[in-house]
């Protein structure tokens, strides 16, 4: 007496159901990494934004502290600092600005160099006032010396 033994499986249509169920879950799945991956990104560009401005301020708050004489000339776009042991220069290059072997990849919207609080273009500076581009977020760098004798002298 053999029997016919029946095969308990899903039926055509009910594995039809379970793969377009599957579907949308892995779509969905995909669909909020893609999302996520995007706010990483923007997160990291503006860290890498914020990373880079700080460095660039602090560099020059070391610099307007350690030389005692500086000097910005507007035809090569170069702030120059020295002292009686080193010099060191900054080039203000379209999006970058260069000291020695660093490079800062910022992109400045305007540059004002002062001497006792006016305006000048070239010669001697005891302040800097930087403003950068929207792109980086409208960021104010104001750095400032105390000026001494010596800078009055010459």
């Amino acid at each position: 007496m053999n029997k016919l033994k029946k095969i308990e499986a899903f039926t055509l249509s009910e594995m039809i159901v379970v793969l377009m169920i599957t579907i949308i879950v892995v779509g969905l799945a995909f669909s909020i990494l893609r999302l996520v991956q995007g706010q990483m990104r923007g997160m990291e560009t503006n860290y890498e934004r914020g990373t880079e401005l700080n460095l660039l301020r602090q560099a020059l708050w070391i610099d307007f502290t350690r030389y005692r004489e500086i000097s910005y000339n507007e035809n090569s776009n170069r702030l120059h600092f020295e002292n009686e042991l080193k010099a060191v220069d900054y080039v203000f290059e379209g999006d970058r600005v260069i000291r020695e072997k660093d490079t800062f990849n910022l992109k400045l919207a305007t540059k004002l160099f002062y001497f006792d609080g006016l305006t000048v273009q070239n010669g001697p500076i005891d302040a800097m006032d930087l403003l950068t581009s929207k792109a980086v977020g409208s960021k104010k760098i104001f750095i400032y010396k105390a000026n001494d004798a010596k800078a009055y002298m010459d």
